[in-house]
Formats: C-alpha cells, structure tokens, sequence
C-alpha cells in the first residue's frame, strides 16, 4: 500500500475504515501496561456500584484503538501531529466475549500550505458515538 499524498484528498473523503475489538484480556495487559489498574475496567460489581453498566474500557486505550485506523491507512505514526477526542460515552466489555468498536476516518479539512490534513474520526459502539470531536491532524509530504 503506499502513503495518501495530500494533492488526493478531498473533504468529506473516507480514507479508513476498521473495526477495533476488545475483551477482557485486552483490558488487563493495558492496564498493565499503562498502570491504570482501576476496578471499573476489572470489577463488574464495582463498576455497577458506581452505575456503570459493569466493566468498561480505558478511555485512553479507545483513543488510541481508533488512531490506530488512522495510522494503518498512513502507514506511518510519525505522520500523525496532532490528535485530540472528547470521551462521550464508556464502551463495556462482556465478559465473556468482546466489545466491536467502530472506527470512520474521514478528511474533515486540508491545509496545501501546512502539506496537513484533518482527519475526522466517527467512533461508535453498537450505533452509539464513544468519542467526541475525534480529530487527528496528519502531515503529508
């Protein structure tokens, strides 16, 4: 595959699209890996405790699951120079099984001078928007 060139996109265009599964497994080796090790995202009875529809996923790791679409269709991270979400909503992760985290990238904007683009990303769970505003900002040159 080789790398988008500015010159192609147009606003409105997809240019991704990808499907970002996670269960509990995957729950546990990023709590690991980030030292977030809070019970919402491992204890069903504390996260409906605190009225959380039981255990959802670490909101940093949904941002990143959906840049990650982003990044396979540049095929490079370094490309990526700005990125930013709101968290709109929490993703629950069954146990067992696994939550399916839709990801829409589109070119929201493209600045020839800059040599960047935006990049507007639709995040969804089941039809339901899980961020907000998710927007990267890619360069390319």
């Amino acid at each position: 595959m080789s790398r988008p060139v500015l010159a192609d996109l147009v606003v409105g265009q997809e240019v991704a699209r990808g499907t970002v599964a996670v269960d509990r497994a995957r729950l546990v080796r990023y709590a690991g890996a980030s030292g977030d090790f809070n019970p919402i995202h491992w204890n069903d009875r504390f996260a409906t405790a605190v009225g959380l529809p039981g255990v959802i996923a670490h909101g940093m790791w949904t941002m990143g699951a959906a840049v990650a679409v982003v990044v396979d269709w540049l095929g490079d991270p370094g490309a990526v120079v700005d990125y930013q979400t709101r968290f709109t909503r929490p993703v629950p992760v069954p146990d067992p099984g696994e939550a399916a985290v839709q990801v829409v990238a589109t070119v929201g904007a493209v600045d020839a001078e800059a040599g960047t683009a935006r990049i507007d990303l639709t995040v969804t769970l089941d039809g339901a928007r899980v961020l907000g505003k998710s927007q990267a900002v890619v360069r390319l040159v």
